[in-house]
């Protein structure tokens, strides 16, 4: 049974789907110590039954303790200066493994064939080998909720913006604990990123997936093995986002929680949200017309997940945006719509998606007189009631700073742990 929200929420089975419409510059000092980055970086856990907890435990018990973390920290000897740069540069050349345009099909095979060495994501090694001892680490915290973001990007990109999505989630549920999936976060570099919120006793670690995990007995398996020996097509749109798109799919499916994208901003507590999904938009009569895989909250093994990574390996399409993403997550919830067996709510557009792409950049903008304070000041009443928080549109927004006494000036102010964000004049 679903836990009862406290705001209207839209069942699938009463909702038609009405229509389909479409860090960073190099600077460090001498290093002082060596620490492992799967070791450094072990400060999260994940909320699970403890039927199915126990049941993953005993296929694998965690590997390193404190006190080895503490006798590696001790050991290791410095680093030269040439491994730090090449621990920190590793990730900046990925536009590299982005496909040329105008490539027939056959041609960017090719070129995929010959580029699949240069993904880092795709690789498997020590780290992908302890992904789930070091995630079973984490079980054994307490963990009010239990969160999930993929980070597929150089890690000079994650910035102040993401961070600012981390600070919210924490704020709201400081017992709560977010798991990062990203090889390239978990790094020394990345744990000097989220040092922050450690420093604070958060729980947030970023850990390096291991896919061929993830996605084993799944439909997506043998697209993955496909994908790795180069003989699919991978498509125009950059295949770190399409991964994504599956990856937020797969790990929900294997452990339950939430997802959550990087331009998302946390207003309040998710806890009582169980097996949800969000409208984007709704017409007239109220019915969904898009939803979106921005904010995803799902049981471990439902089924909903698997007919979503079944849609996705049976229909993969990597020229189309959205395709694989919000249009699949609404292609599959209006043919399941009504069927026994699929338990799960559409929230509208007020929980997670309250303002659109394309007006987005009004709330990063401050009021230049009383008419627009007044829409500031309705604005965030409005968001108190019904909204669990904001997604940024980032694709859109991230070109516009944030001002002061703006509609996100003031959210960050009230819902930031560090508040170190310097607003734009």
């Amino acid at each position: 049974m679903m836990r009862k929200v406290s705001h209207k929420m839209f069942d699938h089975q009463q909702l038609c789907r009405a229509r389909t419409p479409i860090l960073s510059a190099i600077a460090f000092t001498a290093t002082i110590f060596f620490v492992y980055a799967n070791g450094i970086i072990s400060t999260i856990s994940l909320q699970s039954s403890s039927a199915s907890t126990k049941e993953i435990s005993g296929e694998l018990h965690s590997r390193i303790t404190e006190r080895q973390i503490m006798s590696t920290v001790i050991k290791e000897p410095l680093r030269s200066m040439q491994e730090e740069i090449k621990e920190v540069d590793r990730s900046e050349n990925q536009s590299s493994v982005i496909p040329p345009f105008s490539l027939t099909v056959e041609e960017r095979i090719e070129w995929f064939r010959k580029k699949v060495p240069e993904f880092e994501i795709l690789k498997s090694d020590n780290l992908t080998k302890e992904f789930l001892g070091r995630v079973l680490e984490f079980f054994n915290k307490e963990c009010d909720v239990q969160f999930f973001m993929t980070w597929i990007s150089p890690v000079e990109s994650f910035g102040r913006r993401e961070f600012l999505a981390l600070e919210s989630l924490f704020k709201v549920h400081p017992h709560g604990c977010l798991l990062i999936l990203s090889r390239d976060l978990d790094s020394i570099q990345g744990y000097r990123i989220l040092k922050p919120l450690l420093d604070h006793k958060f729980k947030v670690a970023a850990i390096t997936p291991d896919l061929s995990f993830l996605f084993k007995n799944t439909p997506a398996e043998t697209w993955f093995e496909e994908i790795k020996s180069g003989n699919k097509d991978p498509g125009e749109i950059p295949l770190a986002q399409n991964l994504s798109n599956l990856i937020r799919l797969a790990v929900l499916y294997k452990f339950g929680g939430i997802y959550l994208d990087t331009d998302f901003i946390v207003l309040k507590s998710f806890a009582d949200l169980r097996n949800a999904i969000g409208a984007q938009s709704i017409d007239v009569s109220k019915s969904w017309t898009r939803l979106n895989n921005a904010v995803l909250v799902f049981d471990m093994n439902h089924p909903l997940l698997l007919k979503f990574i079944e849609e996705f390996a049976s229909t993969f399409d990597g020229n189309k945006w959205g395709h694989n993403g919000p249009y699949l997550v609404s292609r599959v919830v209006q043919k399941v719509a009504g069927r026994p067996g699929y338990n799960f709510t559409v929230l509208p557009p007020m929980a997670f998606y309250p303002v659109g792409w394309n007006r987005i950049g009004g709330f990063f903008k401050k009021p230049k007189n009383k008419v627009e304070s007044r829409w500031v000041n309705a604005k965030l009443l409005q968001l108190s009631g019904e909204t669990y928080g904001i997604h940024l549109w980032n694709r859109q927004s991230s070109k516009f700073s944030i001002e002061e006494g703006s509609v996100m000036g003031r959210l960050i102010s009230d819902h930031c742990v560090i508040c170190e964000y310097k607003y734009s004049s």
